[in-house]
């Protein structure tokens, strides 16, 4: 059993997305997800995980879908891992996120859950003021391109909020093909960094960058977690008591401070700005 990845346009009306199933269907393939990627001007791009017994029958399969009206094959991409649920997968997240008792474990496993979940090629936790890579998984490109790209994607995504606003006035949907390239990203705000990840040849979605920034928020609340945690066990009133014949520290030598610093600064990072999670473009 192969799974693929099929990205198709068509027309924004109904009975499209029943003739593409039926066109799979027909050569005994099964649809077991579909993503709404985009829509506008009377068209759609969607996405469709497949499921088919024999890969002999991809050719026969894309010869199919081309017979439905006004549509337009746009990529297939194997999924070599096969179909996973995303619903699971966010607790699969929380759960690693859980285990880590340190914040560069914690990190680590950012990386590690982003390049999973977003079927990525490689996944990149970067302080962009020091221009460092904090936390990666498979290969990312080299910091200073990490850290140049997001920053260009910022000014970016402040131009789009302001067509996006203007096309909300006007009531359109969500635009067919929107500037999506091959690297998406979102800021950690409570760490003071930046998660970006790389799939190269299948752009980022809609679907795609709501899942990237649900997890920012779940990075996000594992670190209030850990700040937290860190302060009560460096608290005064969990310090042992010395010996009498020894010296006495006085108590403010000991206590945390009144604000737990991110892992940028207590790791040596300068923080990055924060902004509101957003992917690139």
């Amino acid at each position: 059993m192969a799974t693929y990845l099929l990205r198709v346009e068509l027309p924004d009306r109904p009975g499209a997305l029943g003739a593409v199933a039926s066109r799979i269907g027909a050569v005994r393939a099964d649809v077991v997800a579909v993503d709404i990627v985009g829509r506008g001007q009377g068209r759609a791009l969607d996405e469709f995980v497949v499921e088919i017994a024999d890969e002999d029958h991809v050719p026969l399969m894309l010869s199919e879908i081309s017979e439905v009206d006004g549509i337009s094959i746009e990529a297939l991409h194997p999924l070599p891992d096969g179909y996973r649920d995303g619903r699971l997968d966010v607790y699969d997240t929380a759960v690693a996120l859980l285990r880590e008792r340190t914040p560069h474990g914690a990190l680590n496993a950012i990386a590690s859950r982003a390049r999973r979940e977003l079927d990525a090629a490689w996944s990149a936790v970067i302080d962009t003021e020091e221009r460092a890579v904090v936390a990666s998984a498979g290969r990312p490109p080299a910091a200073h391109w990490l850290a140049a790209f997001v920053e260009s994607a910022r000014l970016a995504v402040a131009e789009a909020t302001l067509e996006d606003t203007a096309r909300s006035a006007g009531g359109d949907e969500t635009p067919l093909h929107e500037d999506n390239p091959d690297v998406a990203w979102v800021d950690l705000a409570a760490w003071d960094l930046v998660l970006v990840v790389g799939r190269p040849a299948r752009p980022f979605g809609r679907h795609d960058r709501l899942r990237l920034a649900a997890l920012a928020r779940v990075a996000d609340a594992r670190w209030a977690d850990l700040a937290e945690r860190d302060a009560r066990l460096s608290h005064p009133s969990r310090v042992t008591e010395l010996p009498l014949q020894g010296p006495v520290s006085a108590p403010g030598a000991v206590g945390a401070p009144a604000a737990a610093a991110s892992p940028a600064q207590a790791g040596g990072h300068a923080p990055a700005p924060a902004s509101t999670p957003a992917s690139a473009p």
